[in-house]
């Protein structure tokens, strides 16, 4: 067997690709992930982490020449010692046969890169881009499909992570919800309808959806609440203007007005609730490609509304609003659209709640929530006698 750095070469790009699909070709919950936001995450003309990171591609192919194992390493310069004790690096895309040689070959070629390049550590799997795509390993939930942007795994990766010596950093929980009214209403915890109404009988505060006609605005909103919210606590870097821009322009074309919910007091923005339809549910007709076939598939389950499955992607409150009620707030005004006769979405899924976030595991608990997918998130100290560190508790 031999290691293989993909590069440009337009067959290993190919094989990249590919090698999914046969792994999980006879699995039925498996959900083929677009090539194009694959390709994507690996183009530094489209994947804005190149301008302060690097990253590498790597398949192991056995002695027929056929692939075997892949994975991808890199490094954000933005965010290598950010909240760590040494610099951290990643890797991530992680497929392999059942074959615990190719897992530590594919692991080693990661560990050397990285440590060449002054790494002490390396998280994994995770995504070189932001956390709300392709980060961790599947452990529970595999009678389940994965969201869009969320990955599947085989159950046997988990022994080759923890027999390498990866550690767990923080365990990530998938929330289910049921969206009518009758089904939920029930399982919402009272003490979420009392903090809502102490709210909304609080004057300057108000609560809206976005408008696809003034998305820039929006926009610059998610960023200011984001950057407040999460980055400094997630130990990622701030949000720029041309991120959080290209950000809502990527969602667009999926986005509904009534789904994405913002928060202010005395107009100023200061919580939000991401929601967006279940893209993976019309995605898992167009096996990976968005050719012109693709895109008649998409077009005709999204005029069918075929998909009654919504996924909540971020959830914020600016750390001054926080402690309040913002959360029932902010939940109970986008209830009152769900709750409508015939609304299209009947299912909720939550992005994954960190457990080093326990207010937001017990908000997603008071909202009737129960966990249904789990992912970890493992570190790898390359000096192992060194103490090893969960992430800390927001």
């Amino acid at each position: 067997m031999r290691l293989v750095e993909v590069g440009t070469d337009s067959f290993l790009r190919s094989e990249f690709l590919r090698l999914p699909v046969r792994i999980y070709r006879n699995n039925p919950y498996w959900i083929r992930p677009l090539d194009q936001d694959i390709e994507k995450i690996f183009d530094p003309e489209k994947n804005t982490f190149f301008k302060h990171g690097e990253c590498i591609r790597w398949l192991v192919q056995d002695n027929s020449d056929q692939t075997v194992g892949r994975v991808a390493a890199f490094i954000d310069r933005k965010t290598v010692d950010k909240g760590n004790d040494q610099p951290t690096g990643g890797m991530g895309f992680f497929e392999c046969a059942n074959n615990a040689t190719v897992a530590r070959m594919l692991f080693d070629a990661c560990h050397n890169w990285l440590a060449e390049r002054g790494m002490e550590a390396m998280d994994g799997p995770i995504n070189f881009g932001e956390r709300d795509s392709h980060w961790g390993l599947l452990v529970e939930g595999y009678d389940k499909e994965p969201n869009y942007g969320m990955d599947y795994h085989m159950p046997y990766y988990r022994a080759f992570f923890e027999d390498y010596g990866f550690k767990t950093y923080f365990e990530q929980n998938t929330y289910y919800l049921p969206m009518r009214e009758a089904e939920v209403r029930p399982l919402l915890h009272p003490a979420v309808f009392a903090r809502a109404e102490k709210i909304y009988a609080t004057p300057g505060y108000d609560f809206r959806h976005v408008k696809k006609d003034n998305l820039e605005k929006f926009a610059e909103d998610f960023r200011v609440i984001y950057n407040k919210a999460w980055a400094s606590n997630l130990g990622t870097a701030d949000m720029t203007v041309e991120q959080s821009k290209a950000l809502m322009q990527r969602m667009r074309p999926i986005l509904e007005e009534e789904l994405m919910w913002f928060g202010y007091y005395e107009d100023e923005p200061m919580s939000f609730f991401i929601i967006l339809p279940e893209m993976n549910q019309v995605f898992k007709h167009v096996n990976g490609k968005l050719d012109w076939l693709g895109k008649l598939k998409f077009l005709y389950h999204r005029l069918m509304k075929t998909n009654h499955r919504a996924f909540g992607v971020i959830f914020g409150v600016i750390p001054e609003f926080q402690k309040k009620g913002i959360e029932s707030a902010i939940a109970l005004a986008y209830s009152k659209v769900a709750w409508r006769p015939n609304y299209q979405y009947t299912h909720l899924e939550l992005n994954w709640i960190g457990d080093f976030n326990p207010k937001m595991n017990n908000f997603a608990k008071m909202l009737g929530g129960v966990v249904i997918k789990k992912h970890i998130t493992y570190r790898y100290l390359f000096d192992q006698t060194r103490e090893f560190k969960r992430h800390v508790l927001l």
